[in-house]
């Protein structure tokens, strides 16, 4: 559904996404993570025809989007940037308006997409009498006028309060399900992209750095967290039999090279240590960006 091959874009001398490959699948929930200024952005708006690539090509739904713009976005939703709506209107006359855009919408799919994103029974009212969470309903139902296969969302959540986050996580997730949509959802909120993702790619100062799986990112770290009486004796002693490599906070011990759980509490029970407990530490997609961005900041810093 998207194809991005060896894609820059150069903004006077700053290069805002550099040599940017980028695929994803029909049918798939995709997320795309990065710091601001990372050139999430940037890639959005040249999946949308909205800015053109320096160099590279940029395909949408097997169209190439510079030279087939129309085509490649008659079936292409998308919420991005802020949403602009007349506040004086109702949010059902707004998305005649808007509809009126991309050609002729029947009013029965206006009352579908109305009923889709839950704004049913608040259509009439006007804008203006909108919380946060509705106004981003209603974006959602703009996009989903042209009945699109593909659905590029860009901060879906933000501003949102967590009751908010959870209704929208739940709207986005039925629409992938129950419309068979191709997501792509860019977001700086981790915890959304983890329950929502099945593949993300990272970005950082415009090149990727990641792109896998979310399986990928909960990779089994080879610290343990213990709980047991005299840590720092049985720290020295698992240190001493080289069982272990480091210690952190008084509960946490790094494992060395091919030792397990399974031997390490063997080696405390034989040595009459008392443990309350002991457990692997797994890795969450937070700790892995964090340490992806730790590791191109130091690759910025040597180059």
């Amino acid at each position: 559904m998207i194809e991005l091959r060896q894609v820059t874009k150069v903004f006077g001398g700053r290069t805002a996404v550099h040599a940017l490959d980028l695929a994803v699948a029909r049918g798939e929930i995709f997320g795309l993570l990065g710091h601001n200024g990372a050139g999430k952005s940037t890639t959005i708006g040249m999946l949308l025809g909205q800015v053109w690539p320096t160099s590279g090509s940029v395909q949408v739904c097997g169209h190439d989007i510079s030279l087939q713009r129309a085509k490649a976005l008659h079936r292409v939703g998308a919420i991005f940037e802020t949403p602009i709506f007349y506040d004086y209107l109702c949010g059902r006359r707004n998305l005649e308006i808007l509809s009126t855009y991309t050609g002729i919408t029947p009013a029965r799919r206006i009352d579908e997409v109305i009923e889709w994103v839950g704004l049913a029974g608040r259509e009439r009212a006007a804008v203006r009498t909108y919380s946060h969470g509705m106004r981003a309903r209603l974006a959602l139902a703009q996009a989903l006028l042209p009945g699109p296969e593909l659905l590029i969302l860009d901060e879906p959540t933000n501003g949102l309060d967590p009751e908010g986050i959870h209704e929208m996580r739940g709207t986005i997730r039925r629409l992938h399900v129950e419309l068979g949509l191709t997501i792509l959802l860019s977001s700086h909120l981790l915890s959304e992209v983890e329950q929502l993702c099945s593949r993300i790619a990272v970005v950082h100062q415009g090149r990727k750095v990641f792109d896998g799986t979310l399986a990928e990112t909960r990779r089994t770290e080879s610290w343990i967290d213990v709980e047991l009486d005299r840590f720092d004796d049985a720290a020295k002693g698992l240190m001493a039999a080289g069982w272990i490599t480091a210690v952190e906070g008084g509960c946490r011990m790094a494992l060395a090279p091919g030792a397990t759980v399974p031997v390490v509490t063997r080696w405390l029970v034989e040595n009459r240590f008392e443990v309350s407990g002991i457990a692997r530490e797994q890795q969450t997609l937070e700790t892995f960006y964090l340490s992806l961005v730790k590791a191109a900041r130091a690759d910025d810093a040597r180059n």
